[in-house]
């Protein structure tokens, strides 16, 4: 599995841009009604069973901040209701001023893990084998962590940036006009160390892409019929075992069973970032001290 990973440093880099468009000026709330001086343990709770997901990040971030954090559970652990994930012993002002925004990133990498093992776990069920992808319909700024989050939750994280593939949509083909035109520029000036992906909206159209040097079609918004159409029409063309076919578009948790059984080698859904319920965690103070 590809490991996706940031220095420490880069990592709080991020996660305090986060606090800084949530604090404003100051924690007015906090700073009017909590003395100086109360150091606080907390716990952050699972309030139901899920993957767990940023509580590396959180932790290191924490840390930074001077708190004392004991992460109880790794990334990417089976959690059940009431599980204990972290806790967290420091400066109480602190804590209750970046408690949103460490609970937000958590909770959410948390739902996206959960929701991509979940999916994975039904198509395995079933007996297929195609791959799990999630698309570039990620939060702004939030891509390293809706990705990383994909990730642990067992699934493919895609393309991380525009520079990692290439991959010619609909978009670049209203100008271009030509799938083994489009296909053929970029094999041109592309590194050996590119692939080139192109998505296809016909069954002549896919042929054509295999045939121009494509290493992926994508098969864009086809039905479970059609898709197997395609890959059978590429069968009897001998040009099966020449590309990876990817499919998109409509698929989701409920249907996603039904593509899998089509015989494409991967499966993109934009649900999995795009609209995941993130997971339900609190953060409890249990015990009070003054220095």
């Amino acid at each position: 599995m590809f490991i996706m990973f940031l220095p420490e440093e880069v990592l709080d880099e991020k996660i305090r841009r986060f606090l800084e468009g949530d604090i404003g000026q100051g924690d007015i709330t906090t700073l009017l009604t909590i003395p100086h001086g109360i150091v606080v343990e907390a716990e952050v709770v699972a309030k139901e069973e899920g993957i767990v997901a940023g509580v590396e990040e959180v932790s290191a971030f924490l840390t930074n901040l001077g708190f004392e954090v004991d992460a109880l559970v790794s990334n990417g652990s089976g959690v059940e209701k009431g599980t204990i994930t972290m806790r967290i012993v420091g400066d109480a002002r602190t804590l209750l001023s970046i408690e949103r925004t460490i609970l937000n990133l958590v909770t959410r990498m948390s739902g996206i893990a959960t929701k991509t093992s979940r999916v994975i776990e039904k198509v395995r069920d079933a007996g297929h084998k195609c791959r799990i992808a999630c698309t570039r319909k990620v939060a702004p700024g939030l891509s390293y962590f809706d990705k990383k989050a994909v990730m642990l939750g067992g699934g493919d994280t895609h393309r991380l940036h525009l520079d990692d593939l290439v991959l010619i949509k609909d978009n670049h083909l209203a100008i271009i006009g030509d799938v083994g035109e489009a296909v053929k520029r970029a094999r041109k000036g592309a590194s050996f160390s590119k692939k080139i992906e192109i998505e296809v909206s016909s069954e002549k159209e896919a042929l054509d892409a295999v045939e121009a040097g494509a290493d992926i079609i994508m098969l864009d918004n086809f039905s479970p019929q059609r898709i197997r159409d395609t890959i059978s029409l590429l069968k009897k063309r001998g040009l099966r075992d020449k590309v990876f076919v990817e499919a998109s578009g409509g698929i989701n948790e409920l249907n996603i069973v039904e593509f899998a059984a089509t015989e494409v080698d991967i499966l993109s859904l934009g649900e999995i970032t795009a609209s995941t319920r993130a997971l339900d965690m609190s953060l409890d103070i249990v015990k009070i001290t003054e220095e």
